[in-house]
């Protein structure tokens, strides 16, 4: 079976264009790099960017045909999330946060590659984004693998811009005070982004 023909240029223009408007990662990046640093920013970016080209890889496999015929593992899958959102916003909250441990790179790293492994709207992606730009035949996978790639190369590229530059507040943010309020915005942002993940 010939794999379909794909529209490149108009596919690269579709995904920079959603992956500059505001989303769920950047303010998660943006909260995070302020309050832990540069290295648990790049740590949650490279886990972000693993989560995605698996969730990429999982819809072109077929996961995303299963979850629209088996609305429900959505359901699942937007819990799961909410759920990892309120214990991030539980522990952001908390003045321990302000502390660095040893740990930030790691359960930043964790976070971002779950939030976005398990995030139902980037299964999404392949069943709207993708088709407009596919011509004749079947998506091959080896296609998919580089549609994917493309999609989190330019998705990374934004994340890192973010991370760097809400970086460079961060030694602004040693007084305790404003740590404190930036934290607990940051809680609060978290919450809304459960809330999103339970309204589906």
């Amino acid at each position: 079976m010939s794999g379909a023909e794909i529209d490149w240029l108009g596919f690269v223009l579709a995904v920079a264009i959603l992956e500059a408007t505001p989303g769920i990662n950047m303010a998660w990046l943006a909260g995070l790099s302020l309050t832990k640093g540069r290295r648990a920013g790049l740590a949650a970016t490279a886990g972000i960017a693993i989560g995605l080209m698996l969730n990429a890889m999982l819809a072109a496999a077929g996961l995303a045909e299963l979850m629209r015929a088996q609305p429900e593992l959505q359901v699942w899958l937007r819990r799961a999330g909410a759920v990892l959102m309120l214990v991030l916003a539980w522990r952001t909250w908390s003045d321990e946060a302000a502390k660095p441990t040893p740990h930030d790179e790691r359960n930043g790293f964790a976070a971002g590659l779950l939030l976005n492994t398990a995030n139902p709207k980037a299964f999404v992606f392949f069943l709207v984004v993708v088709p407009p730009f596919l011509t004749g035949g079947a998506l091959q996978l080896r296609q998919a693998f580089v549609l994917g790639l493309v999609s989190v190369v330019i998705a990374t590229a934004v994340h890192l811009f973010i991370v760097l530059s809400a970086a460079r507040a961060h030694a602004w943010l040693s007084d305790a005070a404003r740590t404190r309020w930036v934290r607990r915005g940051m809680s609060v942002v978290m919450v809304g982004v459960a809330a999103w993940f339970l309204a589906g």
